[in-house]
């Protein structure tokens, strides 16, 4: 799974390499957002097309929920069942998205203890995650506000590096692949499906962290030094 991350660069940077339209404001590095969290995420605009960079909620939301609650389960969507699962099936086919991301932390099960690690780019260009989102409207409010709008991370098998750490990790897509993933009029499910393989391993560094960020309430570069000895 994928259940924390990092973006550290502003957020014009981001929209920047992301070749999108700023619209959301700056903030300071974030090293360790954590589910039912707003993050900046890259879309295709619904109504003027072109990509755009805009804050979502971390755990999706279907469009049909009663209760928003429901995106706290959501955060993640496995590759090999997210064109049929009924939460993602119709974000799968016509609101993807991309994650920016700097980083993830994953933590390896030991004997009595769970150690993280900081799994980061090796290159040091920003990693992007094959994403869904979806918009939401309350159906207990009549007035109809502005939909809560939300997104999940699409995980996938493991590479080799990711193996020894955990069993799932988030689908990375390289540049070539971006306009392809946010293409809304590409509904082919084979073709996408195509898209959400593991990345290689030469891709990402992954080296053992304090503890620190298993709170959520921790922030700042602390988070991402190796840990010593």
């Amino acid at each position: 799974m994928c259940g924390r991350f990092t973006q550290e660069r502003p957020n014009a940077e981001l929209a920047a390499l992301f070749a999108a339209e700023l619209r959301v404001d700056d903030a300071d590095g974030r090293f360790n957002i954590a589910p039912t969290q707003h993050a900046s995420v890259v879309l295709i605009d619904p109504d003027e097309g072109g990509r755009v960079l805009t804050a979502l909620r971390w755990g999706l939301v279907p469009s049909w929920a009663k209760d928003a609650r429901i995106g706290s389960r959501l955060i993640n969507a496995r590759a090999e069942t997210v064109a049929a699962t009924p939460a993602f099936r119709a974000s799968f086919r016509r609101r993807r998205c991309l994650v920016p991301a700097d980083g993830f932390y994953e933590w390896q099960r030991l004997p009595g203890n769970r150690q993280p690690y900081a799994i980061r780019p090796a290159d040091g260009t920003p990693l992007a995650f094959a994403g869904l989102w979806s918009p939401w409207r309350d159906p207990a409010l009549r007035d109809r506000p502005e939909p809560l709008r939300t997104f999940t991370i699409v995980t996938t098998t493991p590479n080799d590096l990711m193996a020894a750490l955990h069993n799932r990790m988030p689908v990375v897509l390289p540049p070539a692949a971006w306009d392809r993933w946010l293409d809304p009029t590409l509904e082919d499910p084979a073709e996408l499906q195509g898209l959400l393989v593991p990345c290689p391993s030469e891709r990402l560094l992954a080296y053992p962290i304090a503890p620190l960020v298993n709170s959520v309430r921790n922030q700042g570069p602390a988070l991402i030094v190796p840990l010593e000895g």
